[in-house]
């Protein structure tokens, strides 16, 4: 009887830490031998991180990838063990896949297609490789693919051509909503083609606007799910191949929509700040509900020892504001200040007053001096961060974004955008998902109309359409490239779109500026959004 024991390394690799990367191969490598496997798997491109980007442009990245690979494959004992890298080959670059045995590499399989669309750009770094590589474990005949190579037909059918009896499949697939199911969807369709079980094994950790969220699992000849890993964490299962087929072992429960973003967004913020030597964040709180949600993620994902709370009321502030903005940093334990902005409100406004005046139809006050009071508060934050090292946290959402209701260098100035890809009524259901763990965001913070609080008695809906309508338009416009005649025909208002649509537009240029933030719809404002800023294209009506 064959059997294999296949330990799936679910590793959370930093991109450029090549060292650190390895160390963290071989530790999850002595742990799966101690366990009984005979061979590890480890994600997509594991040794160098995903994505590189244009690390892939220089020659000695990957001349530095491949002395570590080595050094890695001499220092592996007892066990085997397939690792993800780049390649240089005979003049061509690869993103590949080799097996470390014996003190040495013994086979390398480069991926076969190349995904250049979402957040994807491997045409611009890589060769297709064209050859299935099939190799040879107790003699069990295992297929390597990777990530997109199952996504289509070909490359799973090559491998069993080729005497494969097992697709092990090496990934690094970012997570959006619904990602999993579909992912399920795809590698069944390679089952139904090629009557071999499949071992997934996908990338954990955040890079920059990417969270990967990890979830590999295993399917036999069935399609059956026969093993599922947690999400948004690093973990170590051995599965076991035997008579043809994968026995069955623990399978992961499922999770809530908002359970899924709540973690991702955690992720997201911890690996940010985490990898790239931040001491803490800070945050600017408002009283409102997106920077009462940024703050509790933060603390979730940082701890409240490394998170700053900053209250700067105006005269507009009301005191409802400043009484659930007390009582959220209590609850949370954070460190809290107030800054109230009004001495610089009248200091800028007696710097500009001659200059109004003189202009006569200038003179009243406009969404000049709001957006001055949000510059007041950005350059308050930004000080602070100068002074201590931390990163401002923005707590701008997508809806907001989208439709350019922010401040360039005011309530947009910062290092790091956690609910970036959030819309609105998300944000709502977020807070209530997150109390629901524990107290954290008073009930009137979720309840009240939102306001920005920059004149009095201001509500979004001043400007805006109801939320629910709002965000049902962006979706449908930017996610699914809806026209906004077919956006109407959905049912909604033509003067709902015409607005919202025309400040999407508008509002490009205000985008590129803001700072980067976490993905985790299919289309976020990021890698996968790339409109123009001057264009004269005019819409279909």
């Amino acid at each position: 009887m064959k059997t294999l024991r296949i330990a799936l390394a679910q590793i959370n690799s930093t991109v450029g830490d090549l060292q650190g990367n390895a160390r963290k191969i071989a530790g999850f490598a002595a742990q799966a031998r101690a366990a009984g496997a005979q061979l590890m798997v480890t994600p997509e491109l594991a040794l160098c991180g995903y994505p590189p980007e244009d690390l892939l442009m220089r020659p000695d990245f990957y001349r530095a990838c491949a002395r570590t690979l080595h050094e890695q494959a001499a220092s592996i004992e007892g066990i085997a063990v397939i690792v993800g890298h780049p390649e240089a080959h005979q003049g061509d670059f690869f993103n590949a896949a080799s097996l470390l045995k014996d003190g040495g590499v013994v086979a390398t399989y480069r991926k076969n297609r190349l995904p250049n669309y979402e957040v994807f750009d491997e045409q611009r770094y890589f060769s297709p490789g064209h050859e299935p590589c099939v190799i040879e474990m107790n003699g069990v005949r295992c297929g390597i693919n990777i990530c997109a190579d199952v996504w289509e037909p070909g490359a799973a059918d090559a491998a069993r051509s080729a005497g494969a009896e097992l697709l092990l499949a090496l990934n690094a697939s970012p997570y959006h909503l619904n990602k999993q199911a579909t992912r399920y969807e795809v590698l069944r369709e390679r089952i139904r083609d090629t009557a071999m079980p499949v071992i997934y094994i996908n990338l954990v950790g955040g890079q920059d606007e990417l969270v990967f969220d990890g979830a590999s699992f295993c399917l036999d000849k069935a399609g059956r799910l026969t093993h599922q890993l947690p999400q948004f964490a690093e973990a170590l299962e051995v599965v076991e191949y035997a008579d043809g087929g994968l026995r069955p072992g623990e399978v992961a429960p499922p999770r809530s929509v908002e359970a899924d973003i709540y973690d991702a967004l955690m992720l997201g913020v911890r690996d940010y700040l985490g990898k790239n030597g931040f001491p803490g964040a800070i945050i600017g709180l408002s009283g409102g509900i997106d920077s009462a949600l940024t703050l509790a993620i933060a603390v979730d994902a940082l701890g409240a020892d490394k998170v700053r709370a900053v209250m700067m009321p105006s005269p507009y502030t009301a005191q409802i504001s400043l009484d659930d903005a007390r009582e959220m940093a209590r609850t949370l334990g954070v460190r809290y200040d107030e800054f109230p902005i009004e001495p610089a409100m009248k200091t800028f406004a007696a710097m500009l007053e001659r200059e109004f005046a003189a202009s006569g139809e200038k003179s009243a006050a406009d969404t000049t001096e709001e957006n001055l009071q949000a510059r007041i508060r950005g350059m308050i934050l930004m000080a602070l961060s100068n002074k201590y090292g931390s990163i401002v946290l923005t707590t701008g959402n997508k809806s907001e974004m989208a439709v350019g209701y922010a401040t360039l260098y005011g309530d947009m100035a910062g290092g790091f955008a956690v609910i970036k890809d959030i819309y609105k009524t998300m944000v709502w259901r977020l807070s209530r998902y997150r109390n629901t763990q524990s107290p954290a965001i008073p009930e009137r913070i979720i309840t009240r109309p939102p306001s920005a609080e920059l004149k009095p008695d201001q509500t979004d809906q001043d400007t805006l359409p109801p939320y629910e309508v709002l965000d049902a338009i962006i979706e449908a416009y930017m996610e699914r490239d809806l026209s906004p005649r077919e956006i109407v025909a959905l049912g909604y208002a033509e003067a709902d779109v015409r607005r919202t649509v025309g400040m999407l537009k508008r509002s490009e240029y205000k985008r590129r500026q803001a700072p980067i933030g976490i993905r985790v719809t299919r289309r976020g404002f990021g890698k996968d959004w790339r409109y123009p800023i001057t264009s004269r294209y005019a819409d279909e009506w």
